[in-house]
This record gives structure tokens, sequence and C-alpha cells, in this order.
């Protein structure tokens, strides 16, 4: 048995930086392509996402409420308190709308994507900072999305399925570029673990491949 190295866990302040996708890369693992949402396209998605609904909410609750505020002093008081705390449940979806344009900024800044030799790194959170981890060997198909909101912004959302479920890069810009090289490497990476060993050509490093950035 090996003997165990009592430093192991030690945390240097190096480590403490836990908010950067370089803190949690592997020994000699490197970052073939680091990027995040455009900001424009991020923030302006938020505001359109949702909009028509709460617009039409907003319509239909508003009369309502104009009725209530007329005939409200009318009611008794507990049926003017039922009331007030239906609307409020029932306006949720404006609450989130609004929620998620208050906060975009902040989800922005806290965004970012990697392509490493290994895996895919999504990082986001609002207050926290999340990282989801997707290895190439798991995923089962990358896929384009451009609509129109997308194209008058030069974006694209860059959509990975894999055996944890669907993951999302949004308002990618290159997105064309971006999602041929990503696809290229789930494939070498797949054709390379699927390969026999002793069939790998002298050339192939098999599982050591490595990938440049100009590639």
């Amino acid at each position: 048995m090996a003997k165990l190295n009592e430093k192991y866990f030690n945390v240097t302040e190096e480590d403490k930086k836990y908010n950067d996708i370089s803190s949690i890369l592997s020994k000699d693992e490197r970052i073939l392509w680091q990027g995040k949402p455009k900001k424009s396209a991020f923030i302006l998605g938020k505001l359109f996402n949702m909009l028509p609904i709460v617009l039409v909410w907003l319509l239909f609750d508003g009369t309502f409420i104009a009725v209530l505020c007329i005939f409200g002093p009318k009611l008794p008081l507990p049926v003017l308190i039922g009331l007030c705390v239906f609307f409020a449940f029932h306006l949720l979806p404006v609450w989130i709308w609004l929620s998620n344009l208050v906060t975009a900024s902040r989800q922005h800044k806290n965004i970012e994507y990697a392509f490493t030799e290994r895996r895919i790194i999504v990082k986001s959170g609002i207050i926290g900072i999340d990282f989801k981890n997707i290895y190439y060997a798991d995923i089962g198909s990358v896929n384009l999305k451009v609509g129109l909101f997308d194209k008058l912004c030069g974006v694209g959302d860059i959509y990975i399925k894999s055996r944890e479920g669907a993951t999302v890069l949004y308002d990618i810009e290159n997105c064309y570029f971006i999602t041929q090289k990503l696809q290229d490497i789930v494939l070498d990476m797949k054709m390379d673990a699927s390969f026999p060993n002793d069939l790998r050509p002298g050339t192939n490093e098999g599982y050591r491949t490595h990938y440049t950035k100009d590639q």
C-alpha cells in the first residue's frame, strides 16, 4: 500500500481562489477554449424572456386590481386581505421575471465556460459559485440553436446532451466555429477511447493525445 501523504489536503493560498475555473483543473490539464455569454445578448435575453406572458399577466391582474381599488373600501377587511394575498401569489410569473432581470448582471459576471483536454466546465451562480463538469465520454450530442433574436445579436446557444441531462451554453459568439470544434473534440475523444489498444497506429498516443488552441 502506498504511503499516505499527510499534506495532500493542505489548503494553500492559491487553492483558496475557488471562484476561478483554473482553481479546479487537474495536474497538467490545459484549457483549450474559455469564454462567457455576450453580455448585451444575455441581459436582453433576460428582458425579453417571458415578456409576452408577463404583459398579458399584468393586463389581466391589473384590471382586477384596479376594480379592487375602486370597490375595495366597501369589502369586509378579511375578504380584502384574502384578495391581496391571492394576487400577490398570482403575480408570481411577474416576480420571477423581475428577479431574473435584476440579477442578470450578477449572473453574467459569474457565468463562464471552458473546454479542457478532458472535460467541459460550466461555472455559474448568483450568490455562491457552482461548477459543473461534463466529461467528453458522457456526451451524447452537441447541437446549436440560433433563433431570430440570437442572429440579430450575433450569438447562438450550444446544447450539450450527456448522461446527466442537458446543459446549455448561452449566447456564445462565433457559435458555429465553437460548436464545430467541440463536436470534433467529442468525436475524437470517443473514438480514441473506443479504439482497441492493440490496433492503435504507432503515432497514436491514445488517451494522452493533446489538443492545442490552434487546431
